[in-house]
């Protein structure tokens, strides 16, 4: 193996910006000494990283997870497994795989945080190394779990989107979001996707949305109402802020609203690792109790610690979906790893439709 290189955050920054620009650097690395790693570790030749929003506000200490610097980012990437630990029987030398980002990388609970996608090796117990499934291409691979898995948590298992139901998505074009379309589409639900764009809208549609609303055009209310008279079933809500309140003015009585992020409202929390949320989003409780509303938080990763036995069929479900080729992650930047911090700022500033990735 060849000396290579890798993203080190340093410390923690104020702002993602802030910790982007000041507190990460992208430094030498050579190649991890099989003689310091488990029996049941592999090395993997990282091929391509997702830049994932996560990995944005994580740097800054704003996601509820704060790894511990010295670490490099790239919560999901994928690649080929360049050495395997002696007592390693699950994978070989050469097998293209994708790593699971729940179980090794900075989002993981335990040794191996230090160890993210954005780098030329990344070490990763032999468990996290998983088969990519079908005809999916590294770039694809990459964007898998944490979006599709996501979407599976909040509409299935939380939101119990049902076939003939109508769900409203807010941030369609987002990597999330696009995965939602494709999980509710594989259910048999209808999907009104809101965003921006026009022209990235125009995208989600290609996915299989249903009816797109850019915002702006109109109300958000009376644009859903031209739609769906009587209101939508479930509206999936990664955005937060203004738009929440908006969508709440959407629904049919009993309806599941689903809290899925603020990605319009990043700074809720404190920077460098501040606890607390000095600039919690708020929902107006008369609208919940006159509409009788189900509203869910959807926290996928905290409610996979709890509960471990939520995952098994999730994973199952999507692996077998990318499997038959159902679903196809969407790649719409792909970036040098010496660009890391123009592939990050294209993704901090909303230029990205599904997934971004960097290639070592």
């Amino acid at each position: 193996m060849q000396p290579g290189h890798h993203v080190v955050v340093t410390s923690l920054g104020e702002t993602p910006m802030d910790a982007l620009e000041r507190h990460a650097d992208l430094a030498p690395q050579p190649p991890p000494d099989p003689a310091t790693l488990a029996p049941t570790d592999v090395i993997v030749r990282v091929a391509a990283a997702q830049v994932g929003w996560v990995d944005l506000i994580m740097m800054s200490g704003q996601y509820q997870h704060v790894p511990k610097p010295p670490y490099t980012p790239g919560l999901e990437y994928a690649g080929e497994i360049a050495w395997c630990g002696p007592a390693v029987t699950t994978c070989a030398v050469g097998d293209r795989v994708l790593i699971d980002g729940f179980t090794t990388g900075p989002r993981s609970l335990g040794a191996y945080q230090r160890w993210g996608g954005f780098a030329t090796y990344a070490v990763a117990p032999a468990a996290a190394a998983i088969p990519i499934p079908g005809a999916l291409t590294f770039d694809q691979a990459c964007c898998l779990l944490g979006n599709y898995e996501t979407a599976y948590h909040c509409l299935i298992t939380r939101g119990r989107l049902r076939a003939g139901e109508t769900v409203l998505i807010l941030g369609a074009a987002g990597a999330t979001g696009l995965a939602a379309v494709d999980v509710a589409r594989q259910v048999g639900a209808t999907v009104i996707a809101v965003g921006r764009s026009p022209a990235k809208l125009a995208q989600v549609a290609a996915r299989g949305a249903a009816h797109t609303i850019a915002l702006g055009d109109a109300p958000l209310r009376d644009a859903v109402k031209a739609i769906a008279p009587d209101g939508v079933d479930v509206v999936y809500d990664g955005v937060g802020g203004e738009l929440s309140l908006a969508a709440l003015r959407c629904v049919r009585f009993g309806a599941r609203y689903l809290i899925v992020g603020w990605a319009a409202t990043p700074f809720v929390a404190a920077g460098k690792g501040g606890r607390g949320a000095p600039n919690a989003n708020q929902l107006p409780t008369n609208l919940i109790m006159m509409k009788g509303l189900d509203v869910l938080g959807c926290p996928t990763v905290i409610s996979t610690v709890v509960d471990p036995t939520l995952r098994p069929p999730r994973l199952a479900a999507v692996l077998d979906w990318a499997a038959r080729g159902a679903i196809t992650p969407h790649v719409s930047h792909v970036f040098p790893l010496t660009a890391w911090q123009e592939a990050m700022t294209a993704k901090w500033r909303g230029e990205v439709v599904g997934g971004a990735v960097v290639h070592p």
